[in-house]
């Protein structure tokens, strides 16, 4: 357990520790390389900091309309059956546009049931079973300039249709 405890705390240092020596050992410029890799982030920043203004304003204008409570409830409806909890309905809508507007709205739940309810169990799973769609979406091909998206907004869907489900399955073993 001290081994993994270890590997867990030195893992990041490690890393940074051998991109250095390997750009040291390879004759590279690593400081100058770093700085424009940093110019780089900065300018791709600054590209997407509308985009991500946007979605934050739409999901808090969503929740403190009401809208997502409205939403919960008819499609409750529907997801009940299913055994999924109308009260997360708002979580897997959110969690789509923004993953830190569904951590606000996990820890209402988490305030509310508890982390270790069926619901916060739930929540929990979901949460890393799916994806930002809309956000991974618009901040990479808006960055890649990609103008035929495809399959991927279908894709996305799907595959985060399939992590809520799991979600499900997985926290009626656990609870």
């Amino acid at each position: 357990m001290k081994l993994l405890l270890f590997l867990s705390d030195s893992m990041i240092p490690l890393l940074i520790f051998s991109i250095v020596g390997y750009g040291l050992l390879c004759h590279g410029h690593v400081y100058d390389d770093f700085i424009k890799g940093a110019k780089d982030g900065f300018q791709t920043v600054i590209g997407i900091m509308p985009t991500l203004i946007g979605l934050m304003v739409g999901v808090g204008v969503l929740r403190a309309s009401g809208f997502l409570d409205l939403v919960s409830s008819v499609l409750g409806i529907i997801t009940e059956p299913l055994h999924f909890p109308a009260e997360l309905v708002p979580v897997s809508i959110v969690k789509m546009f923004s993953s830190s507007a569904a951590t606000g709205l996990i820890l209402d739940i988490f305030k509310q049931y508890g982390p270790d309810s069926y619901y916060g169990t739930i929540t929990s799973i979901m949460m890393s079973c799916t994806e930002t769609i809309f956000y991974t979406m618009s901040i990479y091909f808006m960055t890649a300039k990609v103008q035929k998206t495809r399959y991927t907004l279908g894709g996305a869907l799907v595959t985060t249709l399939v992590g809520t489900i799991a979600s499900v399955i997985l926290a009626q073993f656990m609870c």
